[in-house]
């Protein structure tokens, strides 16, 4: 009986260090994604570390901030994941430096970090990490994701909304 509820503790504790909500609470495909202020590279003086708790960022994810990024015209990913306490994250972060490489200047990669821009995780309504998001070029929400995603439905999803047109 101790044994069980120890295995439940544990077990709840785990599942919810990422604390993921249910997809109804968060921005809808097909809205507006908001455009808000976030910080960049030259904000803070091309210092990672005010960005950023990912061991290995890559600085192509930070030289936007959200508004600016939705203001070119590009599509958009945005990344909503804090890897200072959630190491899915940190895997999620690792996959999208294979998609950087491989979309070049095709989308636009930003990397959210709760502790560095917590207004992005409140305005498109995230609770939890991570979360993708990917913008079209007219600025609305063509996918998102809650949790960890796969590189073949990451790179399926980003080849559709690359290859739109209109």
């Amino acid at each position: 009986m101790i044994r069980n509820l120890f295995f439940i503790i544990i077990t709840t504790g785990l599942l919810s260090a990422c604390n993921i909500e249910a997809p109804e609470g968060t921005l809808q495909v097909g809205a507006q994604a908001p455009s808000l202020k976030t910080r960049s590279l030259v904000d803070v003086d091309g210092d990672m570390s005010q960005l950023t708790s990912y061991r290995y960022p890559d600085e192509r994810m930070y030289q936007y901030s959200v508004d600016d990024a939705l203001a070119t015209g590009k599509v958009v990913l945005i990344e909503f994941a804090t890897p200072g306490h959630c190491t899915v994250c940190d895997k999620q972060l690792q996959l999208l430096k294979a998609m950087i490489s491989k979309y070049g200047d095709d989308v636009l990669f930003l990397h959210m970090d709760q502790y560095k821009n917590p207004q992005a995780f409140s305005a498109y309504k995230v609770k939890g990490d991570p979360w993708t998001f990917l913008v079209d070029r007219a600025g609305k929400v063509q996918f998102k994701r809650a949790g960890r995603i796969l590189y073949g439905e990451l790179d399926h999803a980003l080849g559709t909304v690359v290859n739109k047109k209109g």
